[in-house]
């Protein structure tokens, strides 16, 4: 069965995630016939929130959980119901060398000269994301020596001699990224930039709040979305065979967009597997029943738990932990960091939940290489331990449970987001981060090229995390793929 007009879009999007349904919004808004295609039930991607534990009213960001580097442009363009809270502490850290006794509250003062020093390169870069890619010697600045040339352990070293606050200055690099402070492929560099770019908000009713109202706002501008829609295969050509329920189809494109991975993309276009960079983190959902008692006495709850939580987090402890994991040995601490949405927003809870104290953790263990040999619950243990090792009680008493009395965990390795998501390897970045710029001898020639979405293919764009500037929950992906396909050559 041939193809007919009706089966001829302007620009089919494989992928359903927060970048492809930014891309999906652009084009259809600027006139284009639009189609997105989404092997899951449901959109969002990695960006949704969903009730994980059975008979409790409780939507969690499942999967990420912050937005990160989302312009308010494209809230402003899209007419996106967007809002985001800043949360009221900046960080606290327990000290391991007393147990936990002491720590570390941070505001945004304590690091105001390292802050500075990052700001005289970050603040260029986020001025030029809305743009087409900056050349590296036209947009050098500031320290960048220190930040984009030099490993960054350099800079946190001279810093500060204070292993904690060392530490603390250290994470920034190594969210979802396996490497040592002074690995010299610098992808701890990166990594580092684009956490220091901007700052990273709590989504006002969760992730699915964002990818919902952009979801909106594709279908209010004419956007069709399919789900349940697998992609068998693109051709360069712009023709797409997909299956759903149960049937193949084939669709034409003027423009392909890929909201996948490249590794995914490239098996779709049956070339060869580019390397991949593996993912490196474990992520543990809880919800409780209170939070739970600290043993430092100098520091609520309210306020260790109202910003990222540190634990297990020094520098030497960051640095060790990378080298236990390189051995193939789950780290002894397990490095980990909290994030307390229901704090700085309970709507996520019932009524009922937020009425009792019921709050929501999301713990995010480090340095876990995706083929680690480590079971989910082998790792989830690693995650409770860490927990257990700067509290007054054991985690396990404040868990709630669910409606089978089942203690209300989840975990989610580097393995589950390969498998449910389809992220190569569990790399929530869809393969590594890159720099945000050009080089300067690289060719930028086309549109795609100029916007950091191209290809090999003319017809086949990238959209999500695996394009230039794709990292985090941004929408940017989709924002340069769209700007590109309106450009044209």
């Amino acid at each position: 069965m041939g193809v007919t007009e009706s089966d001829t879009y302007d620009t089919v999007i494989v992928g359903g995630g927060h970048n492809a349904l930014t891309a999906a919004a652009y084009l259809a808004r600027a006139g284009q016939r639009v189609l997105l295609l989404e092997r899951l039930d449901v959109l969002g991607g990695a960006a949704i929130s969903t009730p994980a534990f059975e008979g409790v009213d409780a939507r969690l960001s499942r999967y990420s959980y912050l937005v990160s580097l989302m312009p308010r442009q494209i809230i402003d363009d899209l007419g996106l119901d967007v809002r985001l809270a800043r949360r009221k502490y900046a960080s606290y850290t327990p000290d391991p060398a007393d147990q936990g006794r002491s720590g570390f509250l941070a505001t945004t003062d304590d690091f105001a000269e390292f802050g500075a020093m990052c700001n005289s390169v970050t603040r260029p870069l986020w001025d030029s994301m809305l743009e087409p890619l900056r050349r590296r010697s036209d947009i050098r600045t500031g320290a960048w020596e220190q930040l984009i040339e030099t490993p960054i352990g350099e800079a946190i070293r001279a810093a500060t001699p204070d292993d904690l606050r060392r530490g603390v200055l250290l994470t920034d690099a190594l969210i979802g990224t396996f490497a040592s402070a002074d690995d010299p492929s610098l992808q701890q560099n990166i990594c580092f930039l684009y956490h220091q770019m901007n700052p990273w908000d709590v989504p006002i009713g969760g992730m699915g709040a964002v990818t919902g109202s952009l979801e909106s706002a594709a279908r209010r501008h004419g956007a069709e979305l399919r789900t349940g829609a697998e992609v068998l295969s693109i051709n360069p050509d712009g023709e797409v065979k997909y299956r759903a329920v149960g049937e193949e189809h084939t669709v034409v494109g003027e423009r392909v967009l890929s909201g996948v991975s490249p590794t995914v993309l490239a098996r779709l276009l049956g070339e060869p597997l580019p390397p991949g960079q593996p993912g490196a983190q474990v992520k543990v959902n809880l919800l409780l029943n209170r939070l739970p008692r600290l043993r430092d006495e100098n520091v609520t709850p309210e306020q260790a738990f109202g910003g990222t939580f540190h634990i297990n987090e020094t520098y030497s402890q960051l640095e060790g932990a990378y080298q236990d994991a390189s051995r193939g040995q789950i780290p002894d601490p397990l490095p980990c960091e909290i994030y307390c949405h229901s704090l700085a927003d309970p709507s996520i809870l019932s009524p009922e939940l937020r009425a009792s104290g019921t709050q929501t953790l999301t713990v995010f263990g480090l340095h876990t290489p995706h083929g680690l040999d480590a079971t989910a619950a082998q790792l989830q243990d690693a995650v409770l331990a860490s927990l257990n090792s700067v509290l007054a009680e054991p985690i396990t008493d404040v868990v709630a449970t669910d409606a089978h009395g089942r203690p209300c965990i989840e975990t989610k390795t580097t393995t589950d987001l390969e498998n449910a998501l389809g992220m190569t390897a569990g790399n929530i970045f869809h393969g590594g981060l890159h720099w945000p710029f050009a080089e300067d001898d690289e060719v930028l020639e086309t549109a795609a090229q100029r916007w950091g979405v191209a290809t090999d293919h003319d017809r086949v764009l990238l959209c999500g995390s695996g394009s230039r500037r794709g990292g985090g929950v941004s929408g940017l992906g989709g924002y340069h793929a769209a700007r590109a396909v309106l450009e044209g050559r």
